[in-house]
């Protein structure tokens, strides 16, 4: 009897210490608000921070803005003294310096516009060689290296329907640049607007040199009938009956590709662990603050992608989240162990600053516990629109049980939501656990859990917008994200490693 007694006596002081956790957990996830999210988010989503692209003014806008708030809160500074961490990178362009044909100087976006092409090279020739849609037939046994090809951009009658126009002329371009053309000219609509920036990457200590391909550019009709002057016919003549021929023309252009460097910045802030003998374990929140940037200049209308939910609502997220445990800091009940407030650049640009922070972390990936990943917490997708409260979790049952049951634990203590785990589906096609930035700590074991609203008809539109945004959801949401980070950074034993990964290894 008395060996029973004590049993349920040390029953109850867990059962009443556990109560009391869950308790303060309660009390200071209510600082999680509405009114500091929308307060915040109004000012990361504006049109001053113009779209919050990475390596332009406005993301870094964002940036000194949100690390100011972390300071204001009283976290600190998690790389030697600063608050950032800086992501080196290159920015890969391909452009048309000059195009004229029969000695006239043709205007970009007017006359023509860029497609795609890398490598330097000036190209001049006194002929073109018109090869109609440019089917296999049409080209198997015509020499085209070194010439300049024309070619109707147009599908041709009876093509494949299933097959995309775009995505056949693509084969085309490639088919042509097997068979070295100098430069492909497509007949088609001209854009107006210049090609965005180009592609970025990560700055490497030995580039690969660039990989010449055959510039394609889309001309318009009266620039093709220029270039067949001197056979005769215009265009459409050739068009009616099309049939590989060559004709006399002037050609020049000049083209080039360029490497330039570019900088941003991850944002690191940390709050020490209080347990000596945990505070080196580390767990992470992160959320990507950059977003697409503008529409090109030229474009009608609204020109900014605010991103307010991609991935503002992240972004606002965890600086809510630190609030809270900033709050229990100072009345004595921080984390056991140390945490840190991840604010990634370049995840719109292909995950550049979490990989950049994977590859040089403030603090070690052995020591790091788990990365709780926020990417859009303030809408709700078309598969939801009557069932409001709901999350889609990706990962958590990836690399360990441990975690996915302090997940659900939390969920089903506190928040309650409708758990989707649509996007855990290895057959996902829409592959969105290799989307975010928590990949690049799952790929080095670290295990994750991404916080997701799904994908709804404002994603990467300039109407993606403050106005727009659930706010008591977004709240909910991020206090989710705060419960389980709590029981994280304050149990006895980190989240064991113990599951096989089953999604794919490669992202791509």
């Amino acid at each position: 009897m008395k060996k029973i007694l004590l049993c349920s006596a040390a029953l109850a002081v867990a059962l009443g210490a556990c109560a009391q956790q869950n308790a303060t957990a309660v009390k200071y996830a209510k600082y999680i608000t509405v009114e500091n999210a929308k307060k915040h988010l109004t000012i990361v989503a504006s049109d001053e921070m113009e779209g919050r692209e990475t390596g332009k003014p406005g993301a870094d806008r964002a940036a000194n803005y949100l690390a100011g708030e972390y300071k204001k809160l009283g976290l600190l500074p998690a790389n030697k003294g600063s608050y950032f961490l800086d992501v080196p990178l290159s920015v890969t362009s391909f452009g048309v310096n000059s195009l004229s044909i029969n000695g006239s100087k043709l205007t970009q976006g007017k006359d023509f516009s860029v497609m795609s092409g890398s490598g330097v090279q000036t190209v001049t020739a006194a002929e073109i060689v018109f090869i109609g849609y440019g089917s296999e037939a049409e080209i198997k046994d015509v020499n085209l290296e070194g010439k300049v090809v024309l070619v109707i951009a147009d599908a041709k009658p009876g093509a494949d329907a299933s097959v995309s126009p775009m995505r056949a002329f693509g084969r085309l371009a490639a088919m042509l640049g097997q068979k070295k053309a100098a430069l492909i000219l497509a007949v088609g609509k001209v854009n107006p607007v210049a090609p965005a920036g180009g592609r970025m990457t990560l700055k490497a200590d030995n580039p690969r040199p660039v990989v010449a391909r055959t510039p394609v550019l889309t001309i318009s009709q009266p620039v093709a009938d220029n270039l067949l002057k001197a056979s005769g016919k215009t265009y459409e003549q050739l068009k009616a009956a099309p049939a590989t021929q060559t004709a006399k023309a002037d050609v020049a252009v000049d083209y080039a590709t360029k490497t330039i460097d570019a900088k941003a910045v991850d944002i690191v802030a940390m709050i020490p662990g209080s347990d000596p003998k945990l505070k080196d374990e580390v767990l992470v929140f992160s959320a990507h603050y950059d977003h697409i940037g503008m529409e090109p200049e030229g474009t009608p209308g609204d020109r900014i992608n605010n991103g307010a939910d991609d991935d503002g609502s992240g972004t606002v997220g965890i600086l809510e989240i630190a609030t809270a445990f900033m709050k229990a800091k100072k009345d004595g009940k921080g984390p056991r162990r140390t945490i840190l407030f991840l604010g990634n650049v370049g995840e719109e640009k292909g995950l550049l600053g979490s990989e950049y922070y994977s590859e040089h972390p403030v603090f070690p990936l052995a020591n790091t516990i788990t990365d709780l990943n926020i990417d859009m917490i303030g809408r709700r997708d078309p598969a939801h629109k009557d069932s409001p409260d709901y999350c889609y979790l990706i990962g958590s049952d990836k690399l360990s049980t441990t975690l996915h049951k302090i997940s659900e634990n939390a969920n089903n203590t506190y928040t309650k939501l409708a758990v989707d785990y649509k996007y855990n589906d290895p057959k996902d096609p829409e592959r969105i656990y290799y989307r975010s930035d928590h990949y690049n700590f799952a790929k080095h074991n670290v295990p994750i859990v991404f916080y997701f609203d799904g994908v709804h008809e404002d994603y990467h539109k300039v109407s993606d917008e403050v106005s727009k945004i659930d706010f008591p959801l977004l709240v909910k949401r991020a206090q989710l994200v705060f419960y389980t980070g709590w029981d994280l950074a304050n149990r006895d034993e980190r989240p064991v490693v113990d599951v096989t990964n089953d999604m794919p290894a490669n992202r791509n």
